[in-house]
């Protein structure tokens, strides 16, 4: 009748971090003689289990434990004999000799093939004293321990950075217990680097078919970090450069086919030393239609690039990168650009700068800077009423006598550099909107001035607007003590005429008498 012992075996709540390690898991339970009873896996994860193991106190003879024993035993009383001769000749007076009989049924005991039980009485007991091991266990027990390496990896958890695993030397040390110290010693131990700071290149040290580093975050933590060693796909060789004279001319149609089928056509001719690659015919035709066209001038290049631009996403009409468009239409983008200059276009200087409006035929054409610096092409029908009108000249901008027609050219050459504000109105910096024009900030607001708006003192001063085109202009300061140039629709378009200064402040007031 045989005798059992059993043993519950888990996984633990997290599982195994891999494969590789339940497996070998399960490979020394078969070392040790324990036959699986139950095997209940996690339905989300298959590396985390419970079960229940037995294995028998009483091992089967076979022929072969037979002479292994009897072997061990004739090898025993030998050994016996022998010392006892050996006594009995170098003692000073013969003394009655004794069979060491205990001696031989002492160490003939153990393999009799019965193992001894084990106490489980008192696993749960915390308290209990811990079994005492023989001189055997003791010389074994280190031999047991798994490897650095292997001892790292239940601990480590997926890389958020890159490829493989890592876990914090600080965490190690609080699981197992033992300063960081002796962790980091553990880590030069098995041939890996400490670096000195975060900049430092990474030293691999492969265990197992993996590759183990360390690093060191901005914060100053240690991470070990294991992924596996990438395996060569091919090897590289060194070809042979074949020259085109050196190709031959024609060749020989193979046997049984036509002369155009299964053998590729020679170029005509070689520019260079080396063969130049098939090309497809249908782009061979393309890159001939389109390869050393210049660039047409005038409201031909807008037709041309119109079918590549796409609908604008913040308003009406439709743009185009250049660099799209260059390759679209064959040419570098300076080019291009130079094209889009002769238009009258205006390159802006940074991406916050106002556009310039330019009227080409029925639409308005202007660029504009990216975020990242890349320049792009817009354009949208000209609404009803309005135009693009150009930038002033030297003398629009010169002060001129306080007339009903003197605000006229001024104010209408910088209405459309006027940017919309979220009252509803328009407004710009003052600095900018010269730069746009290419002056000097203090001539276009003496041009300002000569138009009859007046620049405040301070941030609160009531402005003074003057009307033009059914709209009120005025200056004024912000907190930052900068100068705006605002515009919005006039109440008072249908009761005065163009040019007429209105009152200061918001209400219906009547003009206060200047001195």
């Amino acid at each position: 009748m045989s005798l059992w012992e059993y043993k519950v075996i888990t996984s633990g709540k997290g599982g195994f971090a891999s494969p590789a390690l339940l497996e070998k898991y399960l490979n020394d339970l078969g070392r040790e003689e324990w036959e699986i009873v139950t095997f209940q896996p996690q339905p989300d994860n298959l590396l985390a289990f419970s079960g229940l193991v037995r294995r028998s106190t009483q091992r089967d003879w076979s022929l072969e434990d037979a002479i292994t024993t009897a072997a061990k035993a004739e090898a025993e009383k030998l050994r016996a004999e022998f010392a006892a001769k050996f006594q009995a000749a170098t003692a000073p007076a013969p003394a009655a000799e004794e069979r060491p009989a205990s001696f031989l049924e002492e160490k003939a005991a153990p393999d009799d093939g019965f193992r001894k039980p084990i106490d489980t009485s008192s696993d749960a007991d915390p308290d209990a004293p811990e079994e005492e091991k023989d001189e055997w266990d003791k010389l074994t027990e280190e031999n047991e321990l798994p490897t650095f390496f292997d001892a790292l990896k239940p601990h480590m958890r997926r890389n958020q950075r890159g490829p493989g695993m890592s876990v914090g030397v600080d965490f190690l040390a609080k699981r197992w217990e033992l300063s960081e110290e002796d962790v980091k010693g553990a880590l030069v131990e098995c041939g890996m680097q400490i670096p000195a700071d975060e900049n430092a290149p990474p030293v691999y040290v492969e265990y197992d078919g993996d590759l183990f580093w360390v690093n060191i975050n901005r914060r100053g933590e240690l991470w070990i970090n294991t992924r596996e060693k990438p395996r060569p796909v091919f090897r590289v060789v060194q070809g042979t450069r074949v020259a085109s004279d050196a190709a031959p001319a024609s060749a020989e149609p193979a046997a049984g086919k036509p002369a155009n089928e299964g053998t590729p056509a020679a170029p005509a001719e070689a520019t260079g030393t080396e063969a130049a690659p098939a090309e497809h015919p249908t782009h061979r035709k393309h890159k001939a239609a389109t390869a050393g066209e210049p660039l047409p001038s005038g409201p031909a290049l807008l037709d041309r690039i119109r079918p590549h631009m796409r609908r604008n996403r913040r308003e009406p009409g439709g743009s185009g990168s250049t660099s799209f468009l260059s390759r679209a239409l064959r040419c570098t983008e300076a080019d291009l650009v130079a094209a889009f200059k002769t238009l009258g276009l205006v390159v802006p200087e940074a991406a916050a700068d106002q556009p310039v409006y330019v009227e080409i035929g029925p639409d308005l054409w202007w660029l504009n800077l990216d975020s990242r610096g890349g320049l792009w092409i817009n354009g949208k029908e000209k609404p009803a009423g309005e135009s693009a009108a150009p930038a002033p000249t030297a003398a629009q901008l010169a002060p001129a006598p306080a007339s009903a027609a003197a605000p006229a050219p001024v104010l209408a050459a910088v209405r459309l550099l006027l940017q919309e504000t979220k009252t509803g109105a328009v407004a710009g910096r003052t600095d900018r909107v010269a730069e746009k024009l290419g002056k000097p900030v203090e001539e276009f607001i003496a041009a300002l001035v000569g138009a009859g708006l007046k620049v405040p003192e301070k941030a609160r001063e009531k402005p003074v607007f003057v009307e033009h085109a059914g709209e009120i202009f005025w200056l004024n300061k912000n907190a930052k003590d900068e100068l705006w140039l605002n515009a919005k629709a006039s109440k008072y378009a249908d009761k005065a005429e163009p040019g007429e200064k209105k009152p200061a402040g918001r209400g219906k007031k009547k003009p206060e008498p200047k001195e």
